[in-house]
């Protein structure tokens, strides 16, 4: 093995010949080959930290490698393959985050504290579109109070709920890691091993700190993604990417700022009033993630060629298809109920903001198809996760589920369509959207007398219980079973 650490190089020795010997090394390229020691690469969104060495990690946490700081930089490094954590290095994912933040946009827009003007904007605009879905939907108000953050804000608000969408599929790669030995090499190669776990959880926290300081500079507020990011109860906007989306639409400031509080607070209503949901969504990414396969001859091929001087294969490895998802019924199924679950979470917050906004707002139209778009083309959600989990979280059917819940409103008003949260087995499923008409003028079905009879096991003993339990040779079919795996 090489006495150079991990293959980062040694600092260079001071020119003999003083400034001539640095305009040499300059010529010559100096360590531009060692200028991505963990090859990885920019993330989908561009920008990346900006600047020379935009695509090394390192330069987000330890500036410029000059030799006047070489000493923090490889202090920093020892904790970084000392890490001892879960399968995700999240002190680093925060502060390559906050350090992508605060370099700016791709258009160089850099972030800023929010003044009073602004936080009083925002209070005013999330009290105003409040106001007006109380004509639009049964659901009250979910945001006990609206705030207004900078980016770097935003990254602190939303980093837990990362890490539990994160989460289980890096445990399920950093697992994999060690297992890829035979059990009788495991012991012989244990520090190697751990080596790799601290590696692989500095890599996931590095491209998740890339990401979601990416996704800082363009989300407009807490629900974007139609997943609630934020802490329960509270309203956010961001105002310098609410004035960056709005910059080139040609409709007044204060208009934009409004239809997008309307789709914060539709959100926060949403996920406030139907307790379920947030379980039910989050549970649908984790049973996504509990179907990705590791490609373990891969890992092995990685693992058996590994050089500790290029550490890069392990990113490499990892960002071409290391892992995919597994091509079984379930997997299948579990993809298909989380976009469907998003498609109607966003297809009802489009249909009631519609709904609140058309009679008020004159942009309310070209303000809801430019929305509409961001989130069917795959805005910087579905390429956050496209990396870090291969998992597309675009509401591929929001137009479907959008014309479903119109049509649900018409024929059964706010309330008959609002009722349909009560339960997750009532809501639509996806050939409900195939079929909108159909499932309109279906018979409503009643669920009273099934939650009596299960209130009712449930408050009795064991041996007063009804046997719900259909015969074990019979066909079962999930659809119908109210503790299936839709239900959280």
């Amino acid at each position: 093995m090489s006495d150079t650490p991990f293959g980062f190089g040694l600092p260079p020795e001071e020119p003999e010949d003083g400034d001539e010997g640095k305009k040499k090394d300059q010529q010559s390229g100096g360590d531009q080959g060692q200028a991505n020691p963990f090859g990885f690469g920019g993330l989908p969104g561009g920008g990346g930290f900006g600047g020379p060495g935009a695509d090394n990690p390192l330069a987000a946490m330890f500036g410029s490698l000059n030799p006047t700081d070489l000493g923090a930089a490889f202090q920093q490094l020892g904790q970084m393959l000392s890490y001892e954590g879960g399968p995700v290095n999240w002190d680093m994912a925060k502060q390559i985050a906050r350090q992508t933040v605060s370099g700016g946009t791709s258009d160089g827009v850099k972030d800023a504290s929010i003044g009073p003007a602004e936080r009083t904007a925002v209070e005013e605009a999330v009290r105003l579109a409040d106001l007006w879905l109380d004509d639009a939907t049964s659901l009250p108000s979910g945001a006990g109070s609206a705030v207004a953050w900078s980016r770097a804000e935003w990254v602190e608000a939303t980093l837990p709920a990362w890490k539990e969408l994160v989460d289980p599929v890096a445990e399920r790669v950093g697992a994999a890691m060690g297992d890829v030995l035979p059990e009788e090499m495991q012991a012989m190669a244990g520090p190697l091993i751990g080596m790799m776990r601290s590696m692989g959880g500095a890599m996931f926290g590095s491209q998740i700190g890339q990401a979601v300081g990416v996704l800082a500079g363009e989300v407009v507020g807490s629900t974007d993604i139609g997943l609630p990011l934020g802490p329960a109860g509270r309203a956010a906007l961001l105002p310098l990417n609410i004035e960056s989306f709005g910059k080139d639409l040609g409709v007044a400031q204060d208009e934009v700022r409004l239809y997008l509080a309307l789709r914060e607070a539709a959100h926060q209503r949403l996920f406030a009033h139907v307790p379920w949901l947030r379980s039910h969504l989050f549970g649908a990414v984790d049973g996504y993630a509990r179907g990705i396969k590791v490609d373990t001859a891969k890992l092995e091929d990685v693992v058996g060629q590994f050089d500790p001087q290029n550490p890069e294969q392990l990113q490499d490895a990892l960002q071409q298809g290391m892992f995919q998802p597994e091509d079984t019924p379930e997997q299948k199924a579990a993809l298909a109920r989380l976009e469907t679950a998003l498609a109607l979470v966003e297809g009802w917050v489009d249909a009631v903001v519609h709904a609140a906004a058309k009679p008020r707002l004159t942009s309310a139209d070209a303000l809801r198809e430019t929305l509409r778009r961001r989130r069917a083309t795959g805005g910087p959600a579905e390429q956050t996760f496209a990396t870090l989990i291969g998992l597309e979280l675009r509401p591929r059917r929001l137009r479907d589920a959008s014309r479903l819940w119109a049509s649900l409103t018409d024929a059964r008003g706010v309330d008959g369509r609002d009722g349909l949260w009560a339960h997750p087995d009532m809501l639509p499923t996806a050939s409900d959207l195939d079929d909108p008409d159909g499932f309109v003028h279906r018979e409503q079905l009643d669920f009273s007398e099934l939650e009596k009879m299960l209130g009712e096991a449930g408050s009795a003993g064991p041996a007063d219980r009804p046997n719900l339990k259909k015969d074990e040779d019979s066909t079962h079919d999930s659809t119908d079973d109210p503790e299936g795996d839709d239900t959280e």
